[in-house]
């Protein structure tokens, strides 16, 4: 279907997208210091559509920290509990690994069913080297769920050579694949490890194979999951939009043109913007913007990159990866948001043993943003250092332990004198 000519109704300058942006993401004002509830985690995540899961745990674990950006300390017992525990919540492939309400479960059979080269690899290494695997690990889920991978291991006694396909079992692949598919259900326990069930126990709902009764056609699916996109960034291109839930990005652009012209979204140019944008028809600019965070990586605000640096200037890479000779700014760094501004990056390492949270590197960011004013160095380390504050608090640490390492580390040291040469 043809594109439709691009009419913008609405204008935006760069400071106005931003102030749209973080208003959608609940990051518009500073937090309120209250104990967040149920309702808190609630909203969260109906606001978002999507929590992402990750086992790095270098600070806090990645579920944790979107929650803390926005309500502050708040219990991470409490809010593993509505995760895996409230029956509002699925767990799925909705960005990447993450947890999503449950209302969204039939937009997932889609993507459950989506051949990819993954899953083709992974049945034909699974039905070469174990064949008849997945159909005994999957009956044995279905009689005795939820298990964790360990009590199905006896299913396959052959262990796989070590260093190929993440040096994992044959088991945990054959759960994995099940999972991703949809054929088993996924939940979690309080160590963080994931269980597996049966779709029917764990959804109240039949597995993907047998979906008839529950599924989402794609068309559909994608439009819903645009609509809920669109709704959590405010204002995007289609691009931004269809990252939220990795869409494909010319279906995310056509279920947007619809909502165009259904009134729900209009068109809208933005200042600096390439490509036409979209304007959710809830989208609101509260005209200042107060909100202190640091941002990890698995921050809806931080992960897409593209229009992380589009708004805000900052380009930005997780260096987990990288050697440790090659990395710029250093292993694990947290973009700091200020304002309508992201204006330094750390590197913070949470070390229970020592009971520190450890600033590795501070750098203040450079490239300019339109429409906002520069802050000072003294501006950008007093936000910083009452960051650290509240999550060395949050992560029950007794102290906080700068290094000297990057363009900022003098300011935020000298916040408690703890420069390190």
């Amino acid at each position: 279907m043809p594109t439709p000519p691009f009419t913008p109704t609405a204008t935006l300058s760069a400071a106005q997208s931003r102030r749209v942006f973080l208003a959608a993401q609940g990051m518009a004002r500073r937090r309120q210091r209250k104990r967040a509830s149920r309702d808190d985690f609630r909203a969260y995540l109906e606001r978002q559509g999507v929590l992402q899961l990750d086992t790095v745990n270098v600070l806090a674990r990645a579920h944790y920290m979107p929650l803390f950006s926005r309500l502050g300390p708040y219990d991470t017992g409490a809010l593993d509990g509505y995760l895996w525990g409230s029956g509002e919540t699925i767990e799925q492939w909705g960005h990447e690994a993450a947890v999503m309400p449950r209302d969204l479960l039939p937009t997932m059979h889609r993507r459950m069913t989506r051949p990819t080269k993954w899953r083709r690899d992974t049945l034909a290494k699974l039905e070469a080297e174990r064949p008849g695997l997945l159909v005994d690990v999957r009956a044995s889920v279905e009689e005795s769920g939820p298990v964790v991978a360990a009590d199905l291991e006896h299913l396959s006694p052959v262990q796989r050579p070590r260093g190929d396909w993440w040096d994992s079992t044959h088991v945990k692949l054959a759960l994995e694949h099940l999972f991703i598919t949809g054929l088993v259900a996924g939940s979690r326990t309080p160590r963080f490890e994931r269980t597996y069930d049966s779709p029917m126990r764990e959804w109240g709902v039949p597995a993907a194979d047998n979906a008839e009764s529950w599924a989402l056609a794609s068309d559909d699916a994608i439009a819903v999951l645009a609509d809920r996109a669109l709704t959590a960034v405010g204002v995007g291109t289609a691009a931004d939009v269809a990252d939220h839930f990795r869409l494909p990005v010319a279906e995310t652009k056509a279920a947007l043109e619809t909502m165009v012209a259904e009134g729900r979204a209009e068109h809208a140019a933005v200042e600096g913007w390439k490509d036409r944008a979209y304007l959710a028809a809830t989208a609101q600019d509260p005209g200042k913007t107060t909100g202190v965070a640091l941002l990890s990586p698995f921050d809806p605000v931080a992960w897409f990159r593209p229009r992380l640096e589009r708004m805000f200037g900052m380009e930005y890479r997780i260096e987990i990866y990288t050697p440790e000779a090659k990395r710029q700014y250093g292993y694990y760094t947290l973009p700091l948001l200020l304002g309508d501004q992201v204006v330094g990056r750390f590197d913070l390492k949470a070390d229970r043993k020592a009971s520190a949270l450890l600033v590795r590197s501070s750098w203040r960011e450079e490239m300019p943003v339109k429409g906002a004013r520069r802050r000072t160095d003294d501006e950008i380390a007093d936000a910083a250092w009452g960051e650290f504050r509240l999550l060395q608090e949050w992560l029950g640490l007794e102290r906080v332990e700068v290094e000297g390492r990057g363009n900022l580390a003098p300011q935020v040291a000298s916040r408690h004198g703890a420069f390190q040469d």
